[in-house]
């Protein structure tokens, strides 16, 4: 069906539903050098409507995004080892003992709460129970069973320590609907596969210390 001039009259157009410079004179010759012109009809002396050709998307901006991302989180590990002494995976397990009954939990508990493997959680609490952060104490009526637990020291560490990137960060991301999470899940997966990371193990947790080097320094 061919369409009429006459379907589209100035006078009903809107100046948010088209913008007069989307406007041209219909000329066959002019629509033959300019090929992203996209004419409703081909109208001699008539009005089409022009759809511009669409800009590339300059790429610097999404790698100055990431950068911003990763840089914070840098930033925050050093500020907090170099003020407090501890890294950031050693405050989640603090954290973790101080919201537990009694501020008690198994090494277990505290490692399928870090998404980390066994050897790795036990050199996160060697280290924090030579700081007098947390102790090993036997499980009452059995003493097989060892409870990790947070020290008064431990305690006035965590009240010291500002509110971190990872739990500012969870909270807000709580808060957002679900399709808007599905969304951000989609984009970040996207820059795993063009960066073919996805191999690689990852625990829930913003910092830029690595738990495996932190059991490894224990070791030695």
């Amino acid at each position: 069906m061919m369409l009429k001039p006459e379907s589209f009259p100035f006078s009903d157009c809107t100046e948010k539903a088209f913008n007069p410079n989307l406007f041209a004179t219909a000329n066959p010759a002019a629509i033959a050098k300019t090929p992203e012109l996209a004419a409703f009809g081909n109208f001699k002396n008539s009005a089409i409507f022009v759809v511009p050709k669409q800009k590339s998307m300059d790429t610097t901006e999404i790698l100055i995004t990431i950068r911003k991302i990763v840089r914070s989180i840098n930033l925050e590990s050093k500020k907090i080892q170099k003020e407090y002494g501890v890294s950031i995976p050693q405050i989640l397990c603090l954290s973790y003992l101080h919201a537990s009954k009694n501020y008690q939990s198994t090494q277990g508990e505290i490692r399928r709460f870090l998404n980390l493997n066994s050897s790795t959680t036990s050199g996160i609490i060697d280290r924090l129970e030579i700081k007098g952060f947390l102790a090993r104490l036997p499980k009452q009526g059995d003493k097989r069973v060892v409870n990790i637990a947070l020290t008064s020291k431990g305690s006035e560490l965590l009240n010291r320590i500002p509110p971190l990137l990872h739990d500012r960060l969870t909270e807000k991301l709580q808060a957002l609907p679900n399709v808007k999470l599905h969304q951000i899940q989609e984009s970040l997966q996207t820059l795993v596969n063009l960066l073919d990371i996805g191999q690689l193990e990852a625990s829930p947790m913003l910092t830029s210390d690595d738990p495996i080097e932190e059991m490894k320094a224990t070791d030695r």
